[in-house]
């Protein structure tokens, strides 16, 4: 038992250290988001709310600049201001726009806040456990690989989730009839958009799989399901 008290430790602690992470999220945006009151967007919410069977799709603007989109781990959907300004300023248009809503409402109907929680008390247990066995193996440097794994980890599981989000957004732009052009020619674009900001690597591509994996999954997605481009 004493054996496998680090192990439970460590998986205590992502749980509390995810639960806090998301307490202090909620704050943040509480307190620096208002709902989105736009009658284009609106009108295509208002389309997916009913292919949904939903009275509504509520979308809040994040006050912050970065261009990313937001599903809350408590299932309210967040744009950025920044995105919301490139919308505004005519570079992403109403369907591009509702393609990152629909994508944001495919992590809420996946569950992937919920799985991110587990993933990772699972990654953070995985982390200690490796660095346990590789600091014996390679004093002095066995943390830092145990750390870079558990990332690489990490980053397969969010670009699977992404591509997940993707594939259910495709299915509800067609239910909606709202149609995939937007969708594809927004992740299109994404490189020009975000990479004019310069500084630091934006957030979107931090945990986003290249804009041509995405395109080529949605196409592949809509020839399987008969669909035709568009």
């Amino acid at each position: 038992m004493l054996k496998l008290t680090p192990l439970i430790l460590a998986l205590a602690y992502g749980f509390l250290a995810y639960h806090f992470s998301a307490w202090r999220l909620g704050r943040e945006l509480d307190a620096r988001s208002s709902e989105l009151a736009d009658a284009r967007l609106k009108a295509l919410t208002d389309r997916m709310a009913r292919a949904l069977d939903l009275p509504a799709v509520r979308v809040h603007v994040y006050e912050v600049e970065p261009i990313n989109g937001l599903a809350a781990p408590d299932g309210r959907i967040f744009l950025t201001r920044g995105f919301y300004a490139q919308y505004r300023a005519g570079r992403v248009s109403a369907e591009e726009l509702a393609s990152v809503i629909a994508h944001e409402l495919g992590h809420v109907a996946l569950g992937h806040s919920r799985r991110r929680m587990i993933d990772f008390s699972g990654q953070n247990a995985l982390r200690m456990a490796l660095g346990m066995v590789l600091s014996r193996l390679l004093p002095g440097i066995g943390t830092a690989i145990a750390g870079a794994l558990t990332s690489l980890l990490a980053a397969r599981l969010s670009r699977r989730d992404e591509f997940e989000a993707d594939a259910w957004a495709t299915a509800l732009l067609l239910k909606a009839g709202i149609g995939t052009c937007g969708q594809k020619s927004l992740l299109g674009k994404l490189d020009a958009l975000t990479g004019a900001r310069g500084g630091a690597l934006p957030a979107w591509f931090m945990s986003h799989p290249p804009a041509a994996e995405r395109i080529a999954a949605i196409e592949a997605n809509e020839r399987k399901w008969g669909i035709g481009r568009g």
